[in-house]
């Protein structure tokens, strides 16, 4: 074995050839400091569109990134080509702090958490009134990943020519929520359209809501024509409507107003990430009645405080059956 003195000059350093004539590998990691920033815009099987100043970029994730992946929403470093023109691709090199996260799950079981979008301040939860019918509980749980990911939650409620939304508003009331009452025809040919945009002005908002709701033809309604996307039906069978949005995508009101990102349609929205001791954050009307609990009190005991809390009228009983019927979806989970 060869041995080197103190001070061995450049002829005593035996250097392997590098037979695939590229740069030696090495551990020092560029800083990247002169990293352009964007936002991305939607993530198409490992591309990443993204808005760069004034252009739209495709770039892909650098490796040093690891595992962490970027989401729509997220604020990010991109390196290389960034002229936007056709067949060109940047590169990711760092995804910024996140304000906030919609996170959600296949279904209470499943351990994978889903990002949906990162930064978003807003959530709106897009509701028919009829065709298909609304689901309550399916609003709870939007909430609920509404207050746990830090959004602030909006109620849109659809298809108004065909059923009253009173009853539905009615069991929200005591939750202080906006919310908006939108038909087709005012979508397409009245001034609804101006009227949710009140709501979104200056603001990231996602949309969430099953099939068939009508939440790409809100959209529509809201960006300008070139960006709209295709608007699918319910099926008459099912009373389910079709997946015509398969990927989440952020579009740009006029006049920078605002950004409305339009997520795929949900069937299910799974709350296995959330920490059940939180999810009575999302139902303010009932928690100042946990005061006087039992320690460790699951909501859903003989001795909760919620009974008496509902019975004196401070709030809904159909929000205390919701609140346990999501409580109890949890604890099944945790039993498996």
């Amino acid at each position: 074995m060869r041995r080197y003195g103190k001070n061995p000059d450049e002829d005593d350093i035996r250097v392997r050839p590098n037979r695939k004539g590229n740069r030696p590998r090495t551990h020092i990691r560029p800083k990247h400091e002169d990293a352009a920033e964007g936002m991305v815009l939607t993530v198409d099987r490992g591309r990443l569109t993204c808005l760069v100043e004034d252009r739209v970029i495709v770039a892909m994730k650098a490796r040093e990134l690891g595992r962490k992946a970027a989401v729509v929403g997220d604020r990010v470093g991109i390196v290389g080509d960034l002229s936007g023109r056709k067949d060109t691709l940047a590169r990711i090199v760092r995804i910024e702090g996140r304000s906030s996260v919609l996170r959600r799950t296949a279904d209470d079981d499943d351990p994978y958490e889903r990002v949906v979008v990162a930064n978003a301040d807003q959530l709106a939860i897009v509701t028919a009134l009829a065709d298909p019918e609304p689901r309550p509980r399916m609003i709870d749980r939007c909430l609920v990943a509404a207050f746990d990911g830090g959004l602030s939650p909006l109620l849109v409620l659809t298809k108004s020519d065909l059923a009253p939304p009173d009853q539905l508003l009615e069991l929200y009331g005591d939750l202080d929520i906006p919310y908006v009452v939108t038909s087709r025809d005012e979508l397409e040919h009245g001034g609804a359209a101006d009227v949710v945009r009140a709501q979104l002005a200056g603001k990231v908002t996602a949309f969430v809501g099953h099939s068939g709701v009508g939440k790409t033809t809100l959209v529509n309604a809201l960006v300008p024509p070139e960006r709209r996307r295709t608007v699918g039906h319910v099926n008459a069978v099912t009373g389910r409507g079709r997946h015509t949005t398969t990927s989440a995508l952020a579009l740009p009101l006029p006049d920078d107003e605002g950004w409305v990102v339009d997520t795929p349609g949900v069937r299910s929205f799974g709350l296995h990430h959330v920490d059940p001791s939180r999810v009575i954050h999302a139902f303010p009307d009932l928690e100042p009645g946990t005061e006087n609990c039992p320690r460790a009190c699951s909501h859903d005991e003989p001795d909760c405080a919620l009974d008496a809390w509902v019975a004196e009228g401070h709030a809904d009983p159909a929000r205390l059956y919701s609140l346990r019927r999501l409580l109890a979806t949890r604890e099944r989970r945790e039993g498996d």
